[in-house]
């Protein structure tokens, strides 16, 4: 992944051409993709910084990709009885009409097969509409057929067609013209399937693309289908006109709308916190992009200028297995503690950290239980887990006594069983401290954990719903820079269905691809993410990819071991920021390490699925060496390497890790994740390692045994029978 593929030459384009159009082309300077130096004509070299300039482009990428198929019905049997040159004939200018309406809408054509034409949308670029395109594509294939047919009543040519979308592999130097295949995958598989079942003159498209198109497109559903090579029947749709015309929407970027309820409910908590010296647990639930971290942002933000603390924690879809994850970065952050700090630093900034806040002395017991709750513990060990709850309750209390606080817990979807409950208990335990616990998370959160919330009496759910027409159409207008009654901002509020990241990806999309403004925007998130990459600079786009295997967080130096000594890194990343799709973050994880952040994690999700699993896995490899020499390795960090060297290929380091993340967990009482962790150690470990598979066993039968003892002890304290929590003493 070190190495750096180069482009064509680049080129200008010259002149305005209506949407789907092709304009003419100049080569004017060859433009290295490493560092983006602009070189004379025909240079071999970069005179900046020596890469080989001209190289085809052999990289392959994952792709969503639209195909349409198209293939004469009866055309074999007529062909029978037609002599060749009549054969070429009529399928000459059957060919270029058809290559035509194809490139008219952004495709290319991929491969004839006999009397069969495969057009590709979507590769090797992605236009964040490709569906759109392809089902448009299709319907003026239809015409043109019957207006050839009507030019000339020999012809007589019937024809079915399908389009289908989905994934595929692409090579980004195939040359289709030269009989070269460029994408491969189910998809142009199906795509063949559904033609044959197509009626004559029909076409008939794929749930994927339906799902995409279906507000801009009138269809039909026919029954369920079964074709050859599919076990299960498959579902299909005949598209029967477009119901609108191309190049009706248009978008760009914007402040927070609406809303107004949502702060006024988090507000009037805060203050009831404020004032009563109380905690509060308020979970706000949300679908991917409705706004929850954009809500928390704007709330956080406003309290923290009127003098409150925020300390913030994220759960990241690997930090389900990481020891308390969110809590563990808020007491960092608090502590000043880096991923680079080994542990004897990490505990001494504990220590200094919360000296000033300990009344009455005990700083140091506290700041050693809190060390092995956080999975900063040497050989440490306590009997009681609860102990160890107790003493981030204690954390919690004396930092929002010392200042009112707000602990933010962002997509706790993802977060492990012990942040959990920690939040339960810290919810139902604190005593006369003003600590508001802010927890963002999915509705599928309560899929999980149904109970989620259940019998606290300070705990409020809040569910951030779709914007309101009205305000959907606010927030496009200002991306815009137009008024709410304008056909622009209708459309975009129409397309997003309330969703503030839709629109401003819409609008984004605008400002990314300025000749967008005519053409159909996208209607589902990831063509419009894919979109948006592809039309990034080379070195750029490729950056992005890079940064997507480090993680949703990355840092420049993970970036360099993953792409090589890229120059002008930081201007990349500037560029990056720009384009709204990274933030740069105001402290780091990792000392001496800027820090960045995917704008969204849907891009970051978009952007790792672009490279191929041979790519990725030389990223994580690099990843994980980075980690590795820039951090400790301790804590959360070896849950990381695991998950990367495992990603890696390499079993025998992610199984070294896993070991130790699992000890960790065990040291600091989280049985249940320790257990877990053993039983992905247990994965790893070749069947023919008896010994070794028989001593990780037993210890995960252990961490089984004591995390039910946990449970039981937890039922007892929770029963009508239990002694008040004033005869049990402090937990």
């Amino acid at each position: 992944m070190a190495g750096c593929p180069t482009r064509p030459a680049a080129e200008v384009h010259i002149g305005w051409t209506a949407p789907y159009g092709v304009g003419r082309t100049l080569r004017v300077m060859e433009t290295c993709t490493r560092c983006g130096q602009e070189n004379a004509a025909g240079a071999r070299f970069c005179n900046a910084c020596g890469n080989q300039l001209g190289a085809t482009e052999t990289r392959e990428e994952r792709k969503i990709v639209t195909v349409l198929f198209v293939d004469l019905a009866g055309f074999t049997a007529r062909a029978d009885h037609l002599d060749p040159e009549d054969v070429r004939a009529i399928l000459t200018p059957y060919y270029a009409r058809l290559r035509s309406e194809i490139e008219a809408f952004g495709g290319t054509v991929e491969k004839f097969i006999g009397d069969a034409v495969v057009g590709v949308f979507g590769a090797p670029v992605a236009h964040g509409d490709d569906p759109e395109r392809g089902v448009r594509a299709a319907l003026n294939v239809r015409a043109a057929i019957a207006e050839m047919n009507a030019s000339d009543q020999t012809l007589d040519l019937q024809v079915r067609i399908a389009v289908n979308t989905g994934e595929a592999i692409v090579s980004l130097g195939a040359r289709p013209e030269l009989g070269e295949g460029m994408v491969a995958g189910d998809v142009i598989n199906t795509a063949s399937r559904l033609q044959t079942v197509a009626p004559t003159n029909g076409i008939m498209v794929g749930e994927a693309t339906y799902r995409a198109t279906r507000s801009m497109v009138d269809y039909r559903e026919v029954d369920p289908m079964t074709v050859k090579g599919k076990t299960e029947p498959v579902r299909g749709w005949l598209a029967v006109a477009a119901t609108a015309g191309p190049g009706e929407r248009s978008v760009a970027t914007v402040p927070m709308v609406g809303r107004v309820r949502e702060m006024s409910i988090l507000q009037g908590i805060f203050q009831g916190v404020v004032t009563e010296q109380r905690p509060h647990l308020m979970t706000v639930f949300g679908e991917a992009g409705v706004g929850k971290s954009r809500l928390a942002s704007e709330f956080t933000n406003q309290i923290e200028g009127s003098g409150a603390r925020i300390l913030r924690g994220r759960s990241l879809p690997y930090g389900s297995k990481t020891l308390h994850g969110p809590f563990t970065q808020q007491v960092k952050q608090l502590a000043g503690i880096f991923a680079s700090d080994d542990v004897v630093s990490a505990r001494d900034k504990l220590r200094t950290a919360i000296e000033p806040l300990q009344v009455g002395g005990g700083a140091e017991q506290l700041a050693s239980h809190l060390a092995l709750f956080i999975g900063l513990g040497h050989e440490d060990e306590v009997a009681d887990r609860q102990v160890l709850f107790f003493a981030a309750r204690q954390f919690v209390e004396l930092v929002a006594q010392d200042q009112p606080t707000v602990y933010l817990f962002e997509d706790i979807h993802w977060a492990d069983t012990g942040t959990f409950e920690l939040l339960e208990v810290l919810a139902s335990r604190i005593r006369h401290s003003p600590a508001m616990l802010l927890a963002l998370a999915r509705p599928d959160l309560l899929l999980a954990h149904p109970g989620w919330g259940g019998g606290l009496s300070a705990y409020s759910a809040l569910s951030l719903e779709a914007l309101g027409v009205e305000e959907s159409r606010e927030l496009a207008a200002g991306l815009l820079r137009s008024d709410t009654t304008g056909d622009a901002a209708r459309r975009v509020a129409a397309t997003a269905e309330g969703n503030p990241l839709f629109i401003e990806e819409l609008a984004a999309s605008v400002t990314d691809i300025p000749t967008a403004a005519g053409q159909p925007l996208p209607t589902t998130i990831r063509e419009l993410v894919s979109a948006r990459i592809d039309a990034l600079p080379a070195n750029q786009r490729r950056l992005l990819l890079a940064a997507a295997v480090v993680g949703r967080v990355f840092w420049t130096g993970a970036l360099t071991r993953v792409e090589g000594n890229v120059a002008v890194l930081s201007d990349l990343l500037d560029s990056l920021e720009a384009h709204d799709l990274i933030r740069r973050e105001a402290s780091s994880w990792i000392e001496g390490e800027e820090q960045f952040s995917f704008k969204h994690v849907l891009i970051r999700e978009v952007a790792y699925a672009t490279s191929p699993r041979a790519i990725r896995k030389e990223g994580h490899a690099a990843v994980a060496e980075f980690l590795e020499a820039a951090t400790s390795g301790a804590g959360a960090t070896a849950t990381a390497l695991a998950a990367h060297w495992r990603e890696a290929g390499d079993d025998e380091r992610a199984l070294e890790y896993l070991l130790k993340a699992a000890d960790d967990a065990g040291r600091g009482c989280a049985k249940d994740e320790a257990a877990d962790l053993y039983r992905d150690a247990l994965e790893l470990i070749p069947q023919d390692d008896v010994e070794q598979r028989n001593r990780v066993s037993r210890l995960r039968t252990l961490a089984l045994v004591a995390a039910s003892h946990v449970a039981d002890a937890r039922s007892l304290q929770r029963s009508p029978e239990s002694p008040d929590e004033g005869e049990r003493g402090p937990v």
